[in-house]
């Protein structure tokens, strides 16, 4: 009898789950900022207007790119606009917000708008946030359900509206100075965990550009997929006392140097990185959130089309740096129309040694030998690769743990770059929402195909060919391989298991 009720009821929530789900809302008048922006950036800002090309600055590794972000805050005078697929819970999660609540006690309007997807588990820390009046927290796409079997029984009920990710990652202070690219916030991508440590990119840009990066958060914000935080959570108690904590707390126990916590060594940090930029023709796409997340996805977004015309145009060459990396029929037969025979396109991608997801990995090796019957060059990053002692500034991690890729770039013909957060995979085609920077620089772009170059290289990264006998070879220095390399046999059995499902527009 009670196993009969328990079936009814589990089968009555989920068809209630399938019609029901989370409610959009309508958000209210956009509140004017009053403050005048910062004088140091408006300054900055107008020099690089008056060129008429914004000033544009590769952050190359995640401690620069901390410190980018912590000098901007100390900065602001007038607003921050933070967008975030993740932002954790760690000392360098906890380093910023505690930073963003000190910006906030002097005035400054500070928006924090975050993807559900990663929210559980840290909602304490954003509710506190949200508690301070300066400070406003929204919750993209959110689940029905916020915790436990419930949550996940949500994902399955409301599959289509849930895959539909903000994978956008923007932050803008004052609309003069914003920064865009591969980087989450957490201690591995700042180059800070103990173990495992991302490759990643982040471009900062001074100049009207970033208030383009502005129009990108104000699509999300304003979406009615975009729920304040306190609609999902409660608010805390005692909030007034955890925000003095958080402040007080969290920079003493960041162990990365050099971290500007007043004004002026802010703007001097700021005014080196202005002074190392390049003025650079760029322009920013962004895939706006969908009106119906419900609605099939099955067209290419604004991105994609944005990296397919650029694709057409490729003469010679084209790099592919990308942390996931699937490409699938339809995308390799837009690559053979092109009809070059003399366009050479290379890629480099995590192995399943250092991919942090298995199920990621599984994808691209299902269509991993159809890529190289095209004619792509193929590299698959080591977990041992001397170059995250380029990467990684915190080189203890690189001696003891291991380096995963997680950048997103491509270059093209070493004179244009297309940068951001859009993975080289069929869930930032069709799915995600992404951002990207189009860069149009000689310097810049041939930078950025040098280290990708040297990543491939036969230290870094394993060759993977096709031998002529039609089986997969891992190559480097000198050794061949003929299974996934470096991991053992159990994650090489599930990730040829999960090869063989049609799941890839998912990963």
């Amino acid at each position: 009898m009670f196993s009969r009720v328990f079936c009814a009821l589990l089968v009555s929530w989920l068809f209630t789950g399938c019609a029901g789900g989370i409610q959009a809302m309508e958000h209210g008048p956009v509140v004017t900022v009053t403050a005048k922006p910062d004088a140091f950036l408006q300054a900055h800002y107008q020099q690089q207007a008056e060129a008429g090309l914004p000033a544009v600055k590769l952050l190359n590794t995640g401690q620069e790119a901390l410190r980018a972000r912590a000098a901007l805050i100390e900065t602001a005078n007038q607003r921050i606009d933070a967008q975030y697929y993740i932002w954790n819970d760690d000392g360098s999660g906890r380093y910023l917000a505690s930073r963003l609540a000190a910006a906030a006690d002097r005035g400054v309007v500070v928006r924090l708008l975050l993807d559900d997807i990663n929210v559980v588990g840290k909602e304490s820390l954003f509710a506190l946030l949200d508690s301070h009046p300066n400070i406003r927290v929204r919750i993209f796409n959110p689940s029905r359900s916020r915790d436990g079997v419930g949550r996940w029984l949500s994902f399955l009920t409301d599959f289509d509206r849930i895959n539909r990710r903000m994978h956008n990652k923007t932050f803008v202070v004052d609309g003069l100075v914003g920064i865009a690219g591969g980087r989450n916030v957490g201690d591995e991508y700042f180059g800070l965990h103990p173990s495992l440590n991302f490759r990643d990119r982040d471009v900062m840009v001074l100049g009207p550009l970033a208030g383009d990066m502005t129009g990108n958060f104000e699509a999300y914000w304003r979406s009615p997929w975009s729920l304040p935080l306190e609609r999902l959570y409660p608010k805390p108690e005692k909030t007034a006392a955890g925000l003095r904590a958080l402040i007080k707390t969290a920079g003493i126990q960041m162990d990365a140097p050099a971290l500007p916590t007043e004004k002026p060594a802010a703007r001097a940090y700021l005014g080196e990185l202005f002074a190392d930029s390049v003025s650079a023709s760029a322009e920013l796409v962004f895939d706006p959130p969908p009106e119906n997340p419900d609605a099939p996805a099955d067209t290419p977004q604004q991105t994609a089309e944005t990296l397919y015309q650029l694709v057409e145009r490729a003469r010679s060459e084209i790099l592919i740096e990308s942390a996931y990396l699937i490409l699938t029929d339809e995308q390799l037969q837009a690559v053979n129309d092109l009809g070059k025979s003399e366009l050479e396109v290379a890629a480099v991608t995590n192995s399943l040694a250092t991919n942090d997801l298995v199920t990621n990995h599984s994808g691209y090796a299902r269509w991993r030998r159809a890529m190289l019957a095209q004619g792509m060059e193929l590299h698959e990053l080591r977990p041992d690769a001397p170059a995250c002692k380029r990467w990684v500034e915190a080189l203890a991690a690189c001696d003891g743990g291991e380096v995963s890729l997680h950048s997103k770039a491509v270059v093209f013909d070493r004179n244009t770059l297309f940068i951001g957060s859009f993975n080289v995979n069929l869930r930032s085609i069709y799915l995600n929402g992404e951002t990207a920077l189009v860069i149009r620089s000689p310097e810049l772009a041939g930078g950025v195909a040098d280290d990708i170059r040297y990543a491939m290289e036969p230290v870094n990264s394993w060759r993977v060919d096709l031998n002529d006998s039609n089986e997969l070879v891992w190559r480097s220095e000198g050794e061949d391989l003929y299974h996934e390399p470096e991991v053992g046999f159990w994650r090489r059995a599930m990730s040829r298991m999960l090869s063989w499902l049609p799941i890839e527009k998912y990963l």
